[in-house]
């Protein structure tokens, strides 16, 4: 029997961990992406195991082009189809006005926010499309509430990444429609995970709490929610929508 398979880019933790553990309670066998934490990834894979599901760790760097064709052609090798791609990797750096932003340092999050999602869907798109004899399939692209927030005085380069993930997933939705290919977009924003120490701040969402509406952050897992009812068929009719998940902020 042939499986249906699920890639999730920077999986061992966070969102892209808790959308791993929920899409393979459905049945899905699950390919745990990760870039340099190999047991935060095999400790996903664990968890999904030991629940009955089915997973492997496939490492990878999604700001590398060379990494992404490795790691869809290991994909290749599993016997089943490709039909879920979760675009979660992603990064950001210390907290930051814009006037002390490098070039390196845009780059660095372009490459891997930006042209790595495209990159992915790219590969993605060749294998789950009818015009390459594949039998369609469901993305999700992880935005951010960055992209209409701004992040000002914080890091407008991350959210400037974000707000070309919106751009992708509208243009990208529109090219595949009709290729039985539906394409989503989920942007979380105040959500519990390790990110915000990677900007400086771990405790960032706890500051910020106040000034949500529902007065509290969100957890990973109330993302992994949304993005698995975007990519189920109780979602058949839905591409090119973009669900936030902001507390109302």
């Amino acid at each position: 029997m042939e499986n249906n398979i699920a890639l999730i880019t920077g999986a061992s933790r966070g969102i892209g961990a808790a959308t791993a553990k929920l899409l393979a309670q459905q049945g899905l066998h699950i390919i745990v992406n990760y870039h340099k934490n190999k047991k935060a990834a095999l400790s996903v894979v664990q968890d999904i195991i030991e629940h009955g599901g089915s997973a492997q760790v496939i490492q990878a760097d999604i700001s590398q082009e060379a990494d992404i064709i490795k790691l869809f052609k290991k994909i290749d090798h599993i016997n089943g189809n490709l039909t879920v791609l979760v675009n979660n990797a992603g990064i950001l750096f210390q907290q930051s006005s814009i006037e002390n932003l490098s070039a390196e340092r845009i780059l660095k999050v372009m490459n891997t926010n930006v042209i790595g999602y495209i990159l992915c869907c790219r590969e993605a798109v060749k294998r789950m499309a009818t015009r390459h004899g594949g039998k369609g399939g469901a993305i999700v692209n992880v935005s951010s509430a960055a992209a209409r927030l701004g992040a000002p005085g914080e890091y407008i380069d991350y959210a400037a990444s974000k707000g070309a993930i919106d751009t992708l997933t509208t243009g990208l939705s529109l090219e595949v429609a009709e290729q039985k290919i539906r394409v989503n977009s989920v942007r979380p924003g105040f959500i519990y995970t390790e990110m915000h120490a990677d900007g400086g701040e771990a405790n960032r969402v706890d500051r910020l709490s106040e000034n949500i509406p529902m007065k509290r952050g969100g957890q990973p897992e109330e993302v992994a929610q949304a993005i698995s009812w975007l990519l189920s068929d109780k979602a058949s009719y839905v591409t090119g929508s973009h669900i936030d998940l902001a507390g109302g902020k």
